[in-house]
């Protein structure tokens, strides 16, 4: 064999060993040879309460919108933008206009209808709804009193929180009772606003939805952001109002403390300072909440957010200051990761706002808040967001509450307050057909379910085939399902999922858990409770040693070929034969003559003239 034949063999050699050895040198050697990106850390188990879940929420307007295909839109492209919350208010005035009277005589319909369709086009688009109640009717406040004044009995207002939470029972789980009462233009115009006064209608609130709803989420009021107490005490800064508001003893009626976070002119690391406004001031907040030993409550953020006006909009316009849209953009998606990063408090950041109906016009600044323009047409903050929440539909190992995002509820799930769940609260439903249907990148998924009398069955689909990965028993129809029923209550760790794909580099797998109609003959029901999951990825050596085994042996071959290159001798030289430019005189042969005998020499070349 030539040596340069010889050569290029022995360098393909070398180079196949070379990429076997990058192979098994690569991290995690699954991962390496594939070329996957590197996995994330470990996520953090949530130790407090409604923190573990998606934080992107939008405030909307949908009560003030005619047209059903706008706001079909809105929920639709809220939906596309990987948004899990929209705070919607719902007027007290709207649907009791008269004590006890439910009923819109003007358009002869429920009162309630308006609200309903709001409601159930979120559910449609497996959006959560934060409902924020106030503005009382006019039969319900002082007579002359502005539209958002406290009614005259808090009463009445619990009384109607109370209807409130039957009327949505099992479909609105988050309440917010008033909006910036530190404001007197939002409690009683002209008059001192009144933290004590506030507390005992959120008391009155709080027990009255309890009544109606153990499970429901009570919010508290956020508080307008403000550094000045205002002599005549008609605003307060939210930190002097919230202080009053602990010594009149809040903590005890609200599941969730709420504020407001606009970044204005800083971006979201400038640290706080009570003499400026700016994203972080909310660890003020914060600091006051520990001060009076209410560390264990999450913090929700109802208005959140920069402001984008152009530059010809004027100075003393500019309440909330002023950004580029791209700072816009970029610091809201910053701000999000700032506080799922530093802050173990925090839960929905609700951004402000969405879309306006018409009502704002150009040459206020609050129209430059908008994500979407009234035409539809995306601001490059919708586009940042979107981008932001596509990491938010994946579960990468660790462990979770039944919240998280990557967790999406189809049906009937309802969430419950139990104190011996992890994070106090856990996932339940009842209704054959609802599903949780769950992404992760993993091998391995364990889930935390409660197992008792009344439970019932889960079927369990894994990447769309029934029971794939698993050694669940099988009904008649042989779907794969788990059995929630036991004689007594108990809590377990099932170990659903083992070594799926563990051969392979790590990929997203898709679990689907459907309440069945079947269940056990002993069961007094079909209830399903989730209190979280947890995902995890072992590493199979079969491959590993395929590849390692494949290296080896490549670089054995690059080796001995090295070798015998290294001992074969040089092929001997040829002397260049000398030619007789006689051959080339030579007469072809004619047809006539004899062809030579097989086996026989051709005759010598003729002699040159002498």
């Amino acid at each position: 064999m030539p040596r340069s034949r010889s050569v290029r063999r022995l360098w393909l050699f070398f180079l196949l060993a070379l990429i076997g050895l990058a192979g098994l040198l690569a991290d995690g050697f699954t991962l390496g040879p594939f070329l996957q990106p590197a996995l994330p850390p470990p996520v953090s188990p949530h130790t407090l309460p409604h923190t573990d879940l998606n934080p992107y929420g939008v405030n909307i307007f949908l009560d003030k919108e005619v047209e059903d295909w706008k706001k079909r839109r809105t929920m639709e492209m809220i939906a596309a933008a990987g948004i899990g919350w929209v705070r919607q208010q719902f007027s007290w005035a709207e649907i009791e206009p008269r004590p006890g009277d439910f009923w819109d005589s003007r358009y002869n319909k429920s009162s309630w209808e308006k609200f309903d369709r709001i409601v159930e086009l979120a559910e449609e688009y497996g959006l959560q709804v934060i409902a924020r109640v106030d503005r009382p009717p006019a039969w319900a406040r002082p007579a002359g009193s502005n539209p958002q004044a406290p009614p005259s009995d808090p009463r009445t207002y619990a009384d109607f929180i109370g209807e409130f939470v039957r009327h949505y029972r099992g479909r609105i789980h988050y309440i917010q009772v008033w909006n910036e009462p530190n404001l007197h233009t939002e409690w009683r115009q002209g008059a001192p606003v009144d933290a004590r006064a506030y507390v005992t209608l959120l008391r009155m609130a709080y027990e009255s939805a309890k009544r109606a709803d153990p499970d429901v989420q009570i919010l508290c009021a956020p508080l307008a952001v403000n550094n000045v107490d205002d002599p005549n005490r008609l605003f307060l800064s939210e930190l002097t109002y919230l202080e009053e508001m602990y010594q009149a003893g809040v903590a005890p009626y609200c599941d969730i403390m709420t504020a407001n976070a606009y970044g204005f002119n800083d971006p979201p690391e400038s640290p706080p300072d009570p003499n400026r406004f700016n994203f972080r001031r909310v660890e003020l907040l914060r600091l006051i909440m520990e001060k009076y030993g209410d560390q264990d409550k999450p913090i929700w953020f109802n208005e959140y957010g920069w402001n984008a006006a152009p530059p010809d909009i004027p100075a003393e316009k500019l309440i909330w200051g002023r950004v580029s849209e791209e700072e816009q953009a970029r610091w809201t998606v910053e701000g999000i990761r700032y506080a799922r990063e530093h802050w173990p408090w925090a839960g929905v950041m609700t951004i402000w706002y969405f879309r306006q109906v018409g009502d704002i016009p150009p040459d206020s600044a609050e129209y430059y808040f908008r994500m979407v323009n009234v035409d539809f047409t995306p601001t490059p903050l919708y586009e940042a967001v979107r981008r932001a929440t596509t990491s938010l539909g994946t579960a990468f190992p660790g462990r979770y509450e039944e919240t998280a995002a990557p967790l999406r509820r189809q049906g009937n799930w309802n969430p419950l307050h139990n104190p011996s769940c992890s994070a106090r609260s856990c996932l339940a439903g009842d209704t054959p057909g609802s599903r949780l249907v769950l992404t992760f990148l993993g091998t391995d998924l364990t889930l935390r379910l409660r197992r008792g009398p009344d439970g019932g069955r889960l079927l369990v689909t894994v990447d769309g085939v029934s029971g794939q990965g698993t050694s669940l028993p099988r009904n008649s129809f042989g779907l794969a399902y788990l059995d929630l029923y036991s004689p007594a209550e108990e809590w377990v760790e099932i170990p659903l999922l083992q070594g799926l794909g563990e051969q392979f580099p790590p990929q997203e797998h898709r679990l689907e858990l459907v309440i069945a109609e079947e269940k056990s003959p002993a069961s007094e029901g079909h209830l399903c409770v989730l209190d979280g999951f947890s995902v995890g990825i072992r590493r199979s050596y079969l491959l590993f040693g395929a590849l390692a085994g494949l290296s080896l042996g490549l670089s054995g071959i690059a080796g001995v070929e090295f070798l015998r290159e290294l001992r074969r001798p040089p092929a001997p030289r040829l002397r260049p034969v000398p030619v007789n430019p006689w051959t080339y005189r030579c007469p072809a042969p004619s047809s006539q003559e004899q062809a030579e005998p097989p086996g026989q020499e051709p005759p010598s070349s003729p002699s040159e003239p002498s």
